[in-house]
């Protein structure tokens, strides 16, 4: 005798387990708040995109100077009323220099992510979701990806297209995709195999409304917290290429080229070097406090 087939509302009160996604973000940020650090992190970046948002605007107004500017006659001077950060070796005001380049690093740091969620996050899902040959098929094509050099291969694509902007956003975002491949296709493999995705299947859901639904929610956590630590990494290797000479290239401001700049004149004026270092060092701080802050705010096991 076969068995009978459980009724609509029966699953749908299941709701394939789904946790209530507003009461699940909001015990996030419960307990994301209580991390003090993270929460100081959260405050220096969110007045780190203020800057960036904000920096073309105050020149126009006056209260910055514009970076690109020249004083020859205030070359290398130290800070002052009209220059708080004093100047380079072009009498170039260092603070709007800073704020400036404070856009460059954000811009790349934050929408070199998105290339990562496109390309690894795709091949992860599909490879995680079809498994057999394709899993394998991906997987290998991954493992040949990860066998390069990641800065040796941006060197050579930044080369090959010539240093800009769109040229080291794309060269870092299409080089360090794997780790995020590799962690969404084991994420997947994990809950795919729950049972709300099998009541799921078991109603007729489409392969779509499965994937969107059931496993990218509830693989979002590792994942949103993977990209915020990846976002300083990409900016210390934007600051890396433009100080070897193949990131943005002057007179646009930017960390990196700040410090290459100055160099030369280290021991004369080393606080050329020195205020885009502490930036750099900030900027990474910062996000990597968010990111440990949200990788206990989202881990299941510290929820009470």
């Amino acid at each position: 005798m076969a068995l009978p087939i459980p009724s609509a509302p029966l699953v749908q009160q299941q709701d394939w387990d789904v946790p209530e996604q507003v009461g699940l973000w909001t015990d996030v940020w419960r307990r994301f708040r209580r991390n003090r650090l993270a929460v100081a992190g959260a405050v220096i970046v969110v007045i780190l995109v203020l800057d960036a948002v904000l920096a073309g605007l105050l020149v126009q107004i006056g209260l910055i100077q514009d970076p690109i500017k020249q004083h020859v006659e205030l070359s290398a001077t130290g800070p002052s009323a009209a220059h708080l950060l004093g100047t380079d070796e072009l009498g170039r005001d260092t603070l709007s220099r800073l704020m400036f380049g404070a856009r460059i690093s954000l811009t790349i740091g934050i929408l070199v992510q998105g290339i990562y969620v496109l390309i690894g996050g795709t091949i992860g899902l599909v490879a995680g979701y079809a498994g057999g040959r394709v899993d394998n098929l991906l997987m290998r094509f991954t493992d040949i990806w990860f066998a390069f050099p990641d800065l040796l291969f941006v060197l050579v694509l930044v080369s090959v297209f010539s240093p800009s902007l769109l040229s080291i956003f794309v060269a870092i975002g299409i080089v360090n995709w794997v780790g995020l491949a590799r962690l969404v296709r084991g994420q997947v493999l994990s809950i795919k195999e729950k049972e709300f995705v099998e009541s799921a299947r078991a109603v007729g859901s489409s392969h779509f409304k499965i994937v969107l639904r059931h496993l990218v929610p509830n693989a979002l956590g590792p994942i949103i917290v993977t990209l915020t630590f990846g976002i300083p990494a990409a900016i210390f290797l934007e600051a890396a290429l433009s100080y070897i000479g193949v990131g943005i290239q002057p007179p646009t401001p930017s960390w990196g080229v700040m410090i290459q700049d100055g160099y030369q004149a280290i021991y004369a004026a080393p606080s050329q070097v020195l205020f885009p270092g502490i930036a750099i060092a900030i900027t990474m701080l910062s996000f990597s406090f968010i990111g440990d802050g949200l990788r206990d705010a989202l881990d299941p096991r510290m929820r009470r």
